[in-house]
Parts: C-alpha cells; sequence; structure tokens
C-alpha cells in the first residue's frame, strides 16, 4: 500500500526519496480476517504458523486479528517469538513492512513486541510516558501511516501507569513535578476523570488518556483522510498488567 503521490517541486522529490531510502519499504500484501483486540472467546491454544513476510496483514481488521492472536499467545504462555531468523533479518536489511503501529507508554512492563507476540519488521512501535503527543511523536506516526502505508495505528494505554499516576496526584495536590515531567501532567490533565476518586480516578483516568489520544490522532488531516476510505483505522485499547489481556476501547 502506497502514498499517492502528488505534484512536487524536484526538491520535494528529492526530499521524499532520501527520506524513504533512508528507511526502505516494501510492498504491504493482501491477508484476511476480522477480529476484536483480545476478545471475548476463551484464551485457549493457538496453533498457527509465523507470519510469512510476503503475507502481511495489509488491512486494518487483518492486523487487529494478527495482534489479538499474538496477545492470546502471549498471556496464555505459547509464544512463538516469530521472525527473529537469521533470514528474516538478512531480508530486512532491504526494507521494512510493518503491519501495525503501537503507540505505548514507555512502561518497561509493557514492550509491545513481547505483548503481541511480534518479531524483527512487524512493528513499528512509538514511546513516549502517557502516550502523550508531541511533534516528534505526531511525526513519527505520520511516518508509519503515510509513508510505509501502515494500516493500524493502535494507542495502547496500560494498568498502574505511572505517568497518569503523577498528573492525578499533582493535580489533586498542586505540587510542581521535577523538570520535563510537568509538560507530560499537563498532557495528560485534561483526560483526568473527576467522577472518580482515588485509584479509581487513576485507573479511569488511564483509559481516557488512551482515548484522548486517539481522538487527536484521528482529528489530524491527513490521517483522517486514510480513516475516511478505510486505509487506515486508528484504535484505543489498554493491557491490563495482572492479566496480561489487551483489550480494545474504541
Amino acid at each position: 500500500m502506497k502514498t499517492t503521490p502528488h505534484a512536487q517541486t524536484p526538491v520535494t522529490t528529492s526530499r521524499r526519496a532520501l527520506l524513504r531510502a533512508s528507511v526502505a519499504t516494501a510492498a504491504l500484501s493482501t491477508a484476511a480476517g476480522s477480529a476484536l483486540i483480545g476478545g471475548a472467546g476463551p484464551a485457549g491454544a493457538v496453533t498457527r504458523t509465523p507470519i510469512s513476510r510476503t503475507k502481511r496483514p495489509s488491512t486494518p481488521a487483518a492486523a487487529l486479528a494478527e495482534l489479538s492472536a499474538g496477545n492470546r499467545r502471549w498471556r496464555t504462555f505459547k509464544q512463538q517469538h516469530p521472525n527473529e531468523s537469521r533470514a528474516v533479518r538478512q531480508e530486512l536489511v532491504s526494507g521494512q513492512a510493518p503491519f501495525a503501529l503501537i503507540l505505548g507508554c514507555i512502561d518497561s512492563r509493557v514492550p509491545p513486541e513481547l505483548v503481541f507476540d511480534q518479531g524483527l519488521g512487524d512493528l513499528m512501535t512509538v514511546r513516549s510516558a502517557g502516550e502523550v503527543l508531541d511533534e516528534a511523536v505526531l511525526g513519527s506516526v505520520a511516518y508509519g501511516v503515510l509513508e510505509l502505508g501502515i494500516p493500524l495505528v493502535l494507542v495502547l494505554g496500560h494498568q498502574s501507569c505511572g505517568a497518569v499516576s503523577a498528573a492525578v496526584h499533582a493535580e489533586e495536590t498542586g505540587e510542581p513535578l521535577p523538570a520535563h515531567i510537568q509538560y507530560i501532567a499537563d498532557q495528560i490533565k485534561p483526560a483526568i476523570d473527576h467522577s472518580q476518586e482515588g485509584d479509581a480516578r487513576v485507573d479511569a483516568t488511564v483509559s481516557a488518556q488512551a482515548e484522548l489520544v486517539r481522538s487527536r490522532l484521528v482529528g489530524e488531516p491527513d490521517l483522517a483522510a486514510r480513516v475516511a476510505t478505510g486505509e487506515l483505522e486508528i484504535a484505543a485499547a489498554r493491557y491490563e498488567l495482572n492479566t496480561q489481556l489487551v483489550h480494545r476501547l474504541s
């Protein structure tokens, strides 16, 4: 899936070619299937062959189905650790075709490649405390979608998020946070759920923050255009540390 080219000046074309050459791309192929992240079905044994690198999920539904299957393997201790072989490593030298972009938190307990049992070249991951958006994060997401043709962006919050907890505490107490951490708290503040109290407020805000970030991404014109055509889905989900389940929020 490639971005439709538009008329450009020679300078712009040259820069775009240089950008693409620096992170080479491979064509996305079609794959069938649909599922919600962490569906209601039982978490049983899953038998499947690791993704063929010539049959990548190229639709939002297929990408969601692959993430759901990978998370099921992870939480049932049936990980396959796909796409780590010598052949795959050599193949990836010439390009990449990730099928999903995960915008997650920096928390060390929630590495997307493990949570979804994916391997090299499968996921593009962007991580910031509390999934906070800034220009660098937005640019990274836009690159994955507009340049690599990724069909799915998943905003992944998680249980017991320290960034969210800090933001809630700062608002409740008025105590300033050190250095640049205050910026993180200020960005999360609009998502704070004042209908809850104590630990419940933090937990509710984790979900609210993931959904708020999703809505902001959907509002980006270039991304919204892809959503409107069905080429892209932007979803929000959260990871539960106690069960290792990823379940969809929106």
